[in-house]
């Protein structure tokens, strides 16, 4: 074996490196000293962080299981960037009585999933692809139920278990279909033994639509989607902002590779109309159900299903372009949807209000949050100047760069689904500064590693939109893969 096949993945080693250095602080260190593990880890994960910036070498490793390039490297890089805010927002919350017991763990698993995510990102093997989606998904039911004081995050865990087993079943069901007809699990073998059958093949249909199914679950697309916005009711909010963000792009981006690299041969003929009836319903139904909401965590849930069908409008696009826009889309999602998370971690921490109207005239006794809100609805809602605007944009150019008419049609309906989005977003900052009501939160001291996080998330709205180069330089990193697409 060369061990020089090491040096190209100093991602994942140094996430390993960084989980092992935390469970030896929570094992070994003395009571006195466990306060501050979350300030450790923070730093620790900043550090690897901006090292995980470093270009590493480019290629194939341990027999073409994995490959790492320049797409995979930048993915990564965008998820530890959310992983770093969602633990600056969860320090206080983990230094709280009934959380300190078990703050060690919170990080732990957290950085296991993580793990999990960069092993589906980076694998060319069903194989490797399924024990990075097991160690993906697996922790997040004790993350879940990890407030074991409330109901609702037993009942949160419980249904995170139930989808996430069935999603399994569903996915390796199809993956054992794909083995059938090409006697591999090698991505680039199954593309070639697929594209030797003819693309009506029942056999290839309902392979392709397990496979759909399966990662659509993970990803909270319609019709996949029924438990989500319980999950993310039920759970603690840090966990439900990791899940909402993180473990989503880590998902979408898994999912445009198995597609476009595996199953490309047969895309006009299989998955392409599958995708367009699951992004259609995607975007509708969420958006329907977001504007009946009035827990802002289970809003956010039903908004964060409609944003995967966005998402997925990368994947129908199955091209550089598509992967470029997927990749900005999510970078400008995750501080998108941390900045809002953010401001609802904060004050639920201390009043414990999550309702909208709860948010009547916040901007009068906490303007900053107020703000900050603001911005991230604005981003979501994909109004200019800000970050999201243009990552709709990208992404509808993406998906239209095919031509053809149905995809024209698909964009039309995205677009529809955009003014209704604005809608339930603007009630949000209407509640805040033009409903005059009594606002029953009151001026919140919030902690500063929470208003750093916020800072970070509105820098990030703000910047991202402006600095159009970003979207550039995705540009160039997608194009450097295009043998990905090769069989479109």
């Amino acid at each position: 074996m060369d061990y020089s096949q090491f040096l190209m993945m100093p991602q994942e080693i140094g996430l390993l490196i960084v989980f092992l250095l935390v469970f030896i602080y929570d094992t070994f260190m003395p009571a006195r000293a466990q306060r501050f593990l979350p300030i450790f880890t923070t730093i620790l994960f900043a550090i690897y962080t901006a090292f995980s910036f470093i270009p590493c070498q480019m290629g194939e490793l341990f027999g073409g299981m994995m490959e790492t390039n320049p797409a995979t490297w930048v993915m990564k890089c965008i998820l530890n960037i959310g992983v770093f805010i969602v633990f600056l927002q969860a320090i206080k919350w983990t230094n709280e009585d009934f959380v300190s017991v078990r703050r060690g763990e919170f990080y732990e698993l957290i950085l296991l999933t993580l793990f999990g995510m960069f092993l589906m990102i980076s694998s060319r093997h069903f194989l490797l692809f399924v024990i990075g989606l097991e160690t993906a998904s697996l922790p997040i039911a004790a993350l879940t139920a990890f407030e074991k004081r409330h109901y609702e995050s037993h009942e949160a865990a419980a249904k995170y278990i139930f989808t996430a087993i069935f999603s399994s079943a569903i996915f390796m069901l199809g993956i054992s279909f794909v083995y059938g007809m090409s006697g591999s699990l090698y991505f680039n073998d199954i593309a070639n033994a697929l594209s030797l059958i003819s693309s009506k093949s029942i056999l290839l249909f309902v392979a392709v639509a397990f496979v759909i199914a399966g990662v659509g679950f993970k990803l909270s697309l319609v019709p996949f989607h029924q438990w989500t916005a319980d999950v993310y009711q039920g759970a603690p909010t840090a966990v439900t902002s990791y899940l909402s963000v993180i473990s989503k792009g880590a998902a979408a981006f898994a999912f445009l590779i198995i597609l476009v690299q595996v199953f490309g041969s047969a895309y006009h003929q299989v998955w392409e109309w599958m995708l367009y009836a699951i992004i259609i319903l995607t975007i509708t139904i969420g958006n329907l159900f977001a504007i009946r909401q009035h827990n802002l965590k289970r809003f956010l849930a039903f908004s964060s299903i409609s944003q995967a069908g966005y998402i997925m409008l990368g994947v129908i696009a199955a091209s550089t372009v598509g992967m470029a826009s997927m990749i900005y889309y999510i970078l400008v999602y995750i501080f998108s949807n941390l900045a809002a998370f953010g401001v609802i971690a904060a004050i639920e921490r201390q009043t414990g209000k999550v309702t909208m109207d709860d948010y009547n005239g916040l901007f009068k006794t906490n303007p900053w949050m107020a703000f900050t809100m603001m911005l991230a609805m604005f981003s979501l809602g994909g109004i200019p100047p800000f970050a999201g605007f243009f990552s709709k944009f990208f992404i509808f150019v993406g998906a239209a760069s095919t031509g053809s008419v149905a995809i024209y049609v698909l964009v039309f309906i995205a677009l529809v689904n955009t003014i209704i989005s604005l809608y339930y977003y603007l009630l949000v900052v209407k509640a805040m500064f033009i409903r005059q009501d009594e606002c029953a939160i009151p001026y919140i001291d919030s902690h500063w590693t929470e208003e750093l996080g916020m800072t970070i998330s509105v820098m990030g709205i703000i910047a991202v939109g402006i600095a159009s180069n970003v979207y550039t330089f995705m540009s160039q990193i997608s194009d450097s893969v295009i043998h990905i697409f090769h069989l479109i």
